[in-house]
């Protein structure tokens, strides 16, 4: 990773910006690094999940023979490693996992991953077989459990094969378990017919052949306090998909919108060229959203869901839709500045979709359409209307720690928001979102709906040459109710360099 370190670069920086950063509010929390475990290379540590009966912690492990490591979290300062529970008999890979009431489910996919995954159940005082082996649809991306403990949820993702051949239909399962674990699995034919509202609305279906219900890609999932609804993000499709649990139907799919980078609060950093880390300005091009991980939390009796905006991209042997913008032809009376916005210190060098943009079908472009929104937002959850879009995680960094700003990503992604968690400290939600390119975590008080202030930065950088965790990809609070030691924590899981993080408030 690419990062900047000068004299003086916060000054520097802050000078190349267009608009002057405001002062950061007061730190109200304090959360420092207590210990780190390294359990592998990459993609060893991507999700973990946490029982306070046995304190143990389990973290999804893909590096060689995938398994689920176990760590003994009983004095979190001092972490040690238990024996792991190996999934190679069950699937192709161990994508998630999520504990509750002393059961631990595990998502796994298929041995090819355009079959059907399971879902794999054991009781966290005994590891050595599973419970249950429940049957799911294709690339079960990420599980978890509803508050109460009666059902686990999955967003299964049926990604294509390499050659776009074989597309499984993207699937939401719902397991009933006190009922033998007994699975429903929802998929998403019925709204073919909604498309073209959907579509106006920035909903995009666009693989090559594919149906509405193949085209669909549930990416992860968040459920409401009284364990009746869930929220499925349906990343690479700009849409969230909204579940009733007990009638066990996909009630609606909200588009997400665009994000419109020509308004003064929408600047970025398009180029990884300009010898300006933090260079934010205002370009013209729309961007959608497309959010990864997501976190459900209530206000006055109503769910809200805080989406942390990655943006992802289809890229296989027979389809990519990625491409620069200087590639690309613009349409003159769209675009009149070409030369001057395809300049590799411009936007020449960004990353826009081509699924999207030639809106008069004459092979030229005339809307230019950016991946993922460098944003966490928060959308209502009964009409999945835009709450806020918070845009200033960016601009926050490079206050924090201007050296820990990739201008090497300007070009594509940015900071690239992917893990976000929200959890409560002395009454008060705080929202953690992990930055995957700047190896980072962003830390917000939340007040209501949509109030933010930026608290903290963690980077898990003990000393120089120390690189923190590289590509944090899970965020795990743990409460002071369920803690070993009674004190709020973080748990952070990085696959770039398989370490498991551990900071204590």
């Amino acid at each position: 990773m690419r990062k900047i370190y000068l004299l003086g670069a916060t000054l520097l920086l802050l000078a190349g910006c267009t608009e002057r950063v405001g002062k950061l509010g007061p730190i109200t929390t304090s959360f420092s690094e207590i210990s780190s475990i390294k359990i592998g290379g990459t993609t060893a540590a991507e999700i973990t999940a946490f029982d306070p009966a046995t304190d143990k912690l389990f973290v999804v492990n893909n590096d060689g023979d995938s398994r689920v490591d176990v760590i003994d979290f009983t004095d979190p300062v001092n972490l040690v490693q238990l024996a792991p529970i190996s999934i190679s008999t069950y699937g192709g890979g161990v994508n998630s996992v999520a504990v509750k009431n002393g059961k631990l489910a595990i998502a796994v996919e298929g041995f090819e991953k355009t079959d059907p995954g399971v879902v794999l159940v054991y009781v966290t005082s005994n590891l050595d077989t599973p419970e249950a082996i429940i049957p799911v649809g294709a690339l079960p991306d990420m599980v978890t459990f509803t508050p109460d403990g009666n059902r686990i949820v999955t967003a299964n993702e049926g990604e294509p094969n390499d050659d776009y051949s074989i597309d499984p239909e993207g699937s939401v399962s719902i397991i009933d378990v006190n009922n033998g674990y007994t699975v429903t699995t929802l998929g998403f034919g019925s709204f073919t017919t909604q498309y073209p509202t959907l579509k106006a609305k920035g909903f995009r279906i666009f693989g090559p052949g594919a149906t509405f219900a193949q085209d669909i890609e549930p990416e992860y999932v968040a459920i409401d306090a009284s364990s009746s609804f869930a929220w499925v993000t349906l990343q690479e499709n700009n849409g969230m998909a909204r579940v009733d649990l007990n009638r066990k139907a996909i009630t609606n799919i909200f588009p997400l919108g665009l994000k419109d980078h020509s308004m003064p609060e929408n600047k970025l950093d398009v180029s990884d060229r300009d010898g300006i880390a933090g260079n934010l300005q205002n370009w013209p091009l729309l961007a959608y959203y497309l959010p990864d991980a997501i976190s459900s939390f209530e206000v006055g009796g109503n769910t809200f869901i805080i989406s942390a905006n990655e943006g992802d991209t289809r890229d296989y042997d027979t389809y990519g839709e990625e491409e620069r913008v200087k590639d690309l032809d613009l349409d003159p009376t769209s675009f009149p500045n070409a030369v001057f916005l395809q300049a590799d210190v411009n936007l020449g060098r960004y990353t826009v979709t081509t699924s999207a943009g030639d809106t008069d079908g004459d092979g030229d472009f005339d809307v230019l359409y950016g991946i993922g929104g460098r944003s966490f937002s928060i959308w209502n959850g009964r009409n999945g209307e835009l709450v806020r879009d918070y845009s200033n995680l960016e601009r926050d960094l490079l206050m924090a720690n201007a050296s820990l700003y990739d201008d090497g990503r300007s070009d594509n992604k940015g900071v690239e928001p992917e893990a976000i968690e929200i959890g409560q400290i002395r009454g008060k939600n705080v929202v953690f979102v992990g930055l995957e390119r700047s190896d980072a975590i962003m830390v917000y008080e939340l007040n209501g709906a949509a109030g933010l202030k930026f608290l903290q930065l963690l980077d898990g950088v003990k000393s120089i040459g120390d690189p923190g965790h590289d590509a944090p990809e899970g965020l795990l609070f743990i409460p002071e109710s369920d803690s070993p030691n009674g004190r709020p924590m973080l748990v952070v899981s990085s696959e770039g360099d398989g370490r498991v993080t551990v900071y204590m408030n």
